[in-house]
């Protein structure tokens, strides 16, 4: 499973990249704006930012909800760097967009799925990634892990390449049992990927270890 963390911060994205387990970043209007990043200039320089500091794939999302604006916007940003993946809304002329830039061979990441329908029109388009929004869905009473199980078991009945890249993911289970489930990819905070390493027998066995090497 890939590991993306959603954030606009340079300081998380280089400590996340140094840990080397970083696969990728994510990023929306909100996350930019909770860093201070605002105006087109500052927005597409924090991108060109982002992806001298990862190796993998960076999501840079769309403003536009409309077909023409979606693809002037989309082919700015894909100039940008060959890392950038166009993020896209699921919407109708979201999935449109999506076709355009696939034909092109450009990467998308179709996003706030929240059903497996929606997950399906994502892949007919040629999304490469599809981000289910488990925590929001959570946050709902809905069972956001379910649906990564339902759109695992349908792309794996048709041979779909596109990737299912679990968003809103809030802590360290979720990270788990996207694992368990087949998520191809899972987005969240510094905190959730950290938590990965917390075992008290390991912080025990260690300090039992140090103990033994000073007598």
């Amino acid at each position: 499973m890939k590991f993306f963390i959603d954030t606009a911060n340079l300081d998380q994205i280089r400590e996340a990249q140094e840990m080397g387990v970083l696969d990728g970043v994510t990023t929306n209007p909100s996350l930019m704006a909770k860093e201070g990043i605002t105006g087109h200039e500052n927005i597409i320089n924090h991108y060109k930012a982002i992806c001298e500091i990862v190796d993998g794939d960076v999501s840079a999302e769309v403003i536009a909800t409309d077909y023409e604006g979606m693809v002037k916007e989309g082919e700015v940003l894909a100039k940008l760097n060959p890392q950038i993946v166009v993020k896209l809304p699921m919407i109708k002329d979201g999935v449109k967009a999506c076709k355009y830039f696939s034909n092109k061979g450009i990467k998308t990441n179709m996003t706030l799925v929240f059903s497996a329908g929606q997950a399906l029109l994502a892949a007919k388009a040629g999304a490469t990634y599809m981000s289910p929004f488990i925590g929001r869905l959570d946050d709902i009473s809905t069972d956001g892990l379910g649906l990564i199980s339902e759109i695992r078991l349908i792309y794996d009945n048709y041979g779909f390449e596109t990737q299912i890249l679990a968003a809103s993911v809030r802590h360290t289970m979720h990270i788990m049992d996207c694992a368990k489930i087949g998520a191809d990819v899972m987005t969240g905070p510094l905190s959730a990927i950290d938590g990965l390493l917390k075992h008290p027998l390991t912080d025990i066995g260690l300090a039992k270890f140090l103990v033994d090497f000073k007598k």
